[in-house]
């Protein structure tokens, strides 16, 4: 794990770390997927589960921020269906640990969330009309969100498989996704520390990258209220897509 030392001497290092915390805060202020780059940046600099173990307090300081910009717009249903499901994805992360392939999971995820991209583009989805809540496709998907969040902070392929359908207004999109991921993160917090205990340094590292990340969250918020609604909802599906592909490519 990089200490406080190399961040002050390595201007390549600052800077990615600088980079990752921003794109968490843009995450934070409005823009899903966005932060699911972070940890992809960061491996240029260190392996994928320091970076991984170092975003996390990043996440959770900006997603304090994230919730109170989006503490009045957000779908309380869907809160309140998505967090218990995704701290139980948290959970089965945890307890697999040891025995789950990265892999597989984000091979599988990036499977499901390209074929959901075209279907909603070229298929059937581009023309259904929007999905309601729903408990048993709420509960998967949101336990799967958080099982993959648990994994590689890659939660977001899953939640906007079961949030996109339904159509919702893009600052109560912004303002849920915000909300669900604080909650699944909190909730990571412990496993991380058992698994890949804190150090002062990285702590440190953490809290001289909050202003990247608060930066990040404002920034995120004025571009999803400056955004049209088709723009929006085109760039997030765009993202996914995206980061789907990565996945796979990952994957082999």
């Amino acid at each position: 794990m990089p200490t406080l030392d190399t961040l002050l001497v390595d201007p390549l290092f600052a800077g990615m770390l600088a980079l990752a915390a921003l794109l968490v805060g843009l995450s934070k202020g409005g823009l899903p997927g966005i932060g699911m780059l972070s940890v992809p940046v960061l491996s240029l600099v260190m392996s994928p589960i320091n970076a991984a173990v170092l975003l996390l307090p990043i996440y959770i300081m900006s997603d304090v921020m994230g919730v109170w910009l989006y503490r009045k717009e957000h779908s309380w249903g869907n809160v309140k269906l998505l967090i218990p499901a995704g701290c139980i994805g948290v959970t089965i992360g945890w307890a697999t640990a040891s025995l789950v392939s990265d892999e597989v999971v984000a091979l599988l995820i990036g499977l499901m969330g390209i074929a959901f991209c075209l279907n909603m583009w070229f298929g059937t989805g581009a023309n259904r009309a929007p999905a309601n809540q729903s408990l048993p496709r709420g509960l998967f998907w949101g336990t799967l969100s958080g099982f993959t969040s648990f994994v590689s902070h890659a939660g977001a392929p899953p939640y906007q498989m079961y949030m996109l359908p339904q159509r919702l207004p893009k600052m109560v999109f912004a303002g849920t996704t915000t909300i669900v991921f604080a909650a699944i993160n909190l909730a990571k917090l412990l496993p991380y520390a058992s698994l890949h205990p804190y150090s002062h340094d990285t702590l440190q590292i953490a809290l001289w990258l909050v202003p990247a990340a608060i930066v990040g969250a404002v920034g995120g918020r004025l571009l999803t209220k400056v955004l049209s609604e088709a723009k929006f909802f085109l760039a997030v599906q765009i993202a996914l897509f995206a980061i789907c592909l990565k996945l796979v490519a990952d994957a082999f």
